[in-house]
Parts: structure tokens; sequence; C-alpha cells
């Protein structure tokens, strides 16, 4: 069995990866906004990189150690875990109206997002090419979002939810301070995960996607989850469900790419053939989801029932899991 140092190592690295996702969000939007940069601007590009920070970098230190099926796992989980466990726990105690005109058109980005990362795992292999064509998606869709934020109406509700979130301007070297200092304490917390992680698949006798698609994938959604449940909770609903969004496109174009580029690798044939197609599932589900009417105010509702139904997806699929694990 592994031992208790390996699970402190992957508690540790969870609860640093949270601290250095906040204070590295903290910083950077302080920065902007202490630049003058729009509030949408800054919760599209930054904050929603910002929550997905600790995925790309236990991906990259991933691949670096030679272990580009956890990456492969930490993108993929990390995706199923937002929607599923997430978003499903979120509507289940508080439910979502989904009303923003950002979102609608960000929902057919992350469909052919998603589409194109099919398309490239088809030879059962991430290459570097294939790395370098996400990462370059990757600035596209920055870029997108920022003309996005610039064409955006004033009375869209994420602009308003935005800017009663973001932080106010703070000076500029502080704002530095922090933003350097959450990227160390990511950079650490990263190698923790990594190393605990690795060594718990070891010790178990199961492959490192399996512990990338489940212990890595929970713990670096963390963030989200804070993020999604706090949101809602103050009845920002487009912010929530934003955030699960935007956290799932920086996933499937950053968290893979970066390890792409570092570490190219073959991968498990189970990816395409189980793994793949729930977060498929999930990801169409939530999009008709959000869709569906409720009443004549035009809104896109996700209630507890179909809260319920993302969350037992996600146990279903923990236990579809364990079940190909243990055979």
């Amino acid at each position: 069995m592994f031992a208790l140092i390996d699970i402190a190592l992957v508690v540790a690295g969870f609860v640093l990866l949270v601290w250095g996702a906040d204070r590295f969000v903290f910083g950077a939007a302080g920065m902007a906004r202490t630049l003058g940069v729009s509030p949408l601007i800054i919760g599209l590009v930054i904050v929603g990189f910002g929550t997905s920070a600790p995925e790309i970098l236990v991906g990259g230190v991933a691949a670096w150690a030679g272990n580009t099926g956890l990456a492969i796992g930490n993108a993929l989980g990390s995706n199923i875990t937002n929607i599923g466990l997430v978003l499903g726990t979120t509507a289940l105690i508080y439910p979502l109206s989904v009303h923003s005109d950002v979102l609608r058109r960000e929902f057919p980005v992350l469909l052919l997002v998603m589409s194109l990362v099919v398309m490239l795992f088809l030879d059962g292999e991430l290459g570097r090419l294939d790395g370098i064509l996400l990462l370059v998606g990757m600035g596209t869709f920055i870029y997108w979002m920022v003309h996005l934020a610039r064409q955006s109406r004033t009375g869209d509700p994420m602009t308003v939810e935005f800017e009663q979130e973001i932080p106010a301007p703070i000076p500029l070297g502080k704002a530095i301070f922090w933003l350097l200092l959450g990227l160390v304490v990511l950079l650490v917390g990263a190698r923790l995960v990594v190393l605990g992680a690795v060594s718990i698949a070891q010790a178990l006798g199961v492959s490192d996607l399996v512990i990338g698609l489940t212990i890595v994938a929970i713990g670096t959604s963390l963030p989200e989850l804070a993020a999604t449940l706090m949101s809602a909770h103050k009845g920002e609903d487009d912010l929530a469900v934003g955030n699960i969004i935007g956290s799932n496109l920086f996933n499937l174009l950053g968290v893979l790419g970066v390890p792409a580029a570092i570490n190219p690798a073959a991968f498990d044939i189970l990816v395409m053939t189980r793994d793949m197609p729930v977060m498929i599932v999930l990801t169409l589900a939530l999009y008709f989801m959000a869709r569906q009417r409720r009443g004549q105010d035009g809104n896109g509702h996700i209630g507890r029932f179909k809260g319920g139904i993302l969350l037992a997806g996600y146990l279903g699929y923990l236990g579809v899991l364990y079940q190909t694990t243990a055979t």
C-alpha cells in the first residue's frame, strides 16, 4: 500500500494549488483593474485562466516528469468533474438561470473545441503538433474573449456580476507580488500533487491516467467548486455557469496543449472508448439543459432535477472507472 506521506503530499499540494490560484487571480485581476482593463475582460480571461492554472501546471509538471497519462487524465477528468460534480452539486443546492449573451456564444465554442480534440485524439497519440495546435487555439480563444468583452452590450448580466466580484484596484507593486507568489505556490503545489499521485498509482497498481481522472481531477477542480458555489450563493448564476465553461475550454486547450508540447506520448485506448464519450455526453447535456427555456423570460434553467442528473452521471462514471480498473 502507499505510504501516508504520499497522501500528505497530495493533500498539501491541493491546498497550495487552491491558495496559489486565489493569490494568482487576486494579483492578476487587481493589476488589470489598476491598469483600467474592463471587468468583463478580467473575468473572462484572467479569472477563467486562473481557475484553470492548477490543471495546467499539474499537467505540465506531470509531462515533464514523463507522466503524460496523468496530464491527459487530469484534463479530461477535470472537465467531467466540473460538469458532473461541481455544476451538478451547485444546481442541487442553488437552481441556476442562464441568460447571458456571453454564455450563449461560449457554449458553441466549447463544442467546437471539443470536436477538435476528438479529431486530434483519433490517432491514439497526443503529439507535439497537436499540442502546438491546441496552444494556438488557446491564444485564439483568449483573443476572441477579449473581442467579445469589448463588443458585449453594457447591460449584459455577466458584466454586472464580474463588476461586483473582481478585486478593486490595488497598487501595482502589491499586485505583481501576489501574482508572482501565487505562481510560485502553484508550481510547488503541482509538483507535490504529481509526486504523491504517481506514488499512489504505483502502489495501487493502477495507471497514471486513472489517478489523473479521479484524485487529481477532483483536487484541481476545487477552485472551480469554490468559485461556482460562491457565485450561485450570491445569485450570480451566469458567473457560476461561465466559470465551468471557461475552465473546460482552458482545460481542453491549455491543460492538454502544454503536456503535448513538452512530452508527446501515446495514450490508453480507454481514453477514446470510456472517458472521451462521458465528457462529450455531459457537455452536450449541459448545453441542452442551459438552452431549455422556462417561463416567459427566455432564460435557460438548470434546476435541482437537472443537477441531480449531472451528479448521477458523474457518480455512474466513477462506478465504470472502478469496474474497468478492478478487472
